[in-house]
């Protein structure tokens, strides 16, 4: 079932989708953004994470698997980039329960190698480049 769509032609537009967004997630913390490499999942992530209060710019935890941001009212924020994970065990050895069932905002880019281990009730935000590279967004 898709909850929204919407359509960011310029990188400013992403700034009142963000806005959108974070009222459709409603009192969901975990999301999960699925596409392609390169098509701005982390700079949707920097907007939402700046659109909570996170003042520090919110970079892709490639390599380190996750990031925590805190929020100006102290809240805690979860970036994972699971993109050069090779098996969920890793995804063990981190201790993802602890993240994803924490009550925080876990915003989780690469979803695809880890789809067993996702909540239920994890939102997934969908995102693809149109014919004239607009982004496509869509929240289910």
């Amino acid at each position: 079932m898709i909850l929204g769509t919407y359509q960011a032609k310029t990188l400013t537009d992403l700034k009142e989708i963000a806005k959108d967004l974070l009222n459709e997630f409603g009192k969901h913390r975990v999301i999960a953004f699925f596409g392609e490499m390169g098509v701005g999942k982390t700079t949707l992530i920097k907007e939402l994470s700046t659109q909570l209060g996170v003042n520090e710019i919110a970079n892709s935890p490639t390599f380190s698997i996750v990031n925590e941001y805190l929020t100006i009212d102290g809240k805690t924020l979860f970036h994972f980039d699971f993109y050069r994970i090779e098996d969920e065990e890793e995804v063990y050895d981190l201790g993802y329960e602890d993240y994803f069932y924490s009550g925080n905002y876990c915003f989780i880019e690469w979803p695809e190698k880890i789809l067993n281990l996702l909540p239920e009730n994890t939102v997934k935000v969908k995102i693809v480049l149109d014919n004239e590279n607009n982004r496509l967004i869509a929240v289910a």
